[in-house]
């Protein structure tokens, strides 16, 4: 039976130095809410997850329409959350295209994912773009939670230098901009994310462990506790489990940290390895993707995104049988091995969306709900076909039901030319921050519900 004492959504797990936020409990639940467990809602979240250099389309594109689909090679691997599954067939980002402006498709891309903007082509400090949506939500709803929003990735942000036949690095290295001069760098190193998520202010004492070679074996929760034994004693039994399960998903996440930290790995020849990023990629992604659960799970933020390559990479995908570098596969030609090779990488990226898609559905909510109920997660690319370099026909998953507005496990399509940015509009209203207008922009999508 729960408890009549009530906790508020502010409340945070103190310790010596550190600081953890609780995940919603039933305990911060207005009363009337907890009565009537219809009525009780969870906050809704937004992530946004971009993929370099297009895909394999025949590959990736449903078969059936409506909930009558089969999930094609790439998409299998979201077998387990297809009904949280919503595949947009037909979406188009104008502003990825040259109108004039000659060479530069990846930074174009990787430019207008989130913004529906032309980009400025420049690679000198002018740079010109568009605010994108997960900044204007943030804007809106900062303070809602401690984090505004969150910017992960896996490979460096870059604000200057020419990385595309005339364009900044800074168009295909980020993906979040909070105004049209200015984007949001993106952190690649998981430790310094899970710091962020819960601050430990003996950094100092960290970084000096680190100087030494050393590293940290005290766990974040060591310090909170006494706080979390007292907090436990006034909560009800099902708001007990559910911070019992938070703490435990917190010191596994740590747990990895430390093993990928004590993992020996010989760097390249000229190559200095910055501290705490695996040297294994999927574990990369994967911690990253973890960083967003916890995120969510925290409420310390409720906007992510995340770049699990840089637009133009080409990383090489040898642990998968790949060893050709990416960008150089998407120029395909229409060559069967390349196009095999090309679908290989394409299904490796979708098998670390479902590990992130399969942890939020399995993390509930105080409402009951998972988190993956209450999210609305865009997973693609800004390219369609690598080596067309068109920007129509976009591959792109939107998984959850955004607090139940969406009606998901369907493969839709919408007419020819229709802006990506429709579906912003439509996610922003959603998400309670709506605005009349996001980059090229026409109207709402209608095939959300």
């Amino acid at each position: 039976m729960r408890k009549s004492w009530h906790v508020s959504r502010r409340h945070v797990l103190r310790g010596i130095g550190a600081i953890v936020a609780l995940p919603v409990l039933e305990a911060m639940l207005p009363r009337s809410l907890y009565a009537a467990s219809e009525e009780r809602e969870a906050p809704r979240r937004m992530a946004f997850l971009m993929v370099p250099n297009g895909a394999h389309m025949s590959d990736w594109t449903p078969a059936g329409m409506g909930s009558d689909f089969e999930l094609p090679y790439i998409l299998e691997p979201l077998a387990k959350v297809k009904e949280q599954l919503l595949v947009i067939s037909g979406l188009t980002h104008d502003k990825g295209r040259p109108h004039g402006d000659g060479a530069g498709d990846h930074a174009r891309a990787c430019a207008t994912f989130l913004t529906g903007c032309q980009a400025r082509k420049t690679h000198g400090s002018d740079i010109h773009l568009g605010v994108s949506v997960d900044q204007i939500a943030a804007q809106q709803a900062e303070d809602r939670t401690r984090l505004s929003s969150l910017e992960l990735g896996c490979e460096g942000s870059h604000l200057a230098g020419n990385c595309d036949s005339g364009y900044s690095c800074a168009y295909s290295s980020n993906i979040s901009w909070s105004s049209p001069n200015t984007p949001v760098a993106k952190e690649i190193n998981p430790r310094l994310v899970f710091e962020r998520l819960f601050p430990n202010h003996l950094s100092e004492l960290d970084q000096d462990q680190r100087d030494r070679g050393q590293r940290r074996r005290v766990s974040i929760l060591d310090y909170v506790a006494e706080d979390a034994r007292q907090l436990k004693l006034r909560l009800g039994v099902k708001d007990q489990q559910k911070l019992d399960e938070y703490l435990t998903s917190i010191r596994e996440v740590e747990q990895r940290l430390l093993a990928d930290e004590r993992e020996p790995a010989a760097n390249p020849e000229g190559y200095n390895k910055p501290y705490d990023i695996p040297q294994n990629y999927e574990e990369h992604i994967r911690l990253m993707a973890d960083m967003i659960v916890l995120a969510f799970q925290s409420d310390s933020t409720r906007i992510c995104t995340m770049m699990l390559a840089n637009e133009g990479s080409n990383r090489s995908y040898r642990f998968i049988g790949v060893p050709e570098g990416h960008h150089d596969l998407s120029h395909h030609g229409e060559d069967a091995g390349k196009l095999t090779k090309i679908r290989e990488i394409n299904r490796f990226h979708t098998t670390q969306l479902a590990y992130l898609l399969e942890r939020l559905q399995s993390t509930r909510e105080a409402s009951g709900s998972s988190l993956l109920d209450s999210c609305m997660l865009v997973y693609g690319s800004g390219i369609s076909d690598g080596n067309r370099h068109n920007n129509e026909e976009l591959p792109i998953v939107l998984a959850g039901r955004g607090g139940g507005v969406i009606r998901s496990g369907r493969h839709e399509r919408v007419p020819d030319e229709t802006p990506m940015t429709n579906l912003f509009l439509s996610m922003l209203d959603c998400f309670g921050t709506p605005v009349d207008q996001l980059g090229d922009s026409t109207d709402r999508l209608h095939c959300l519900s």
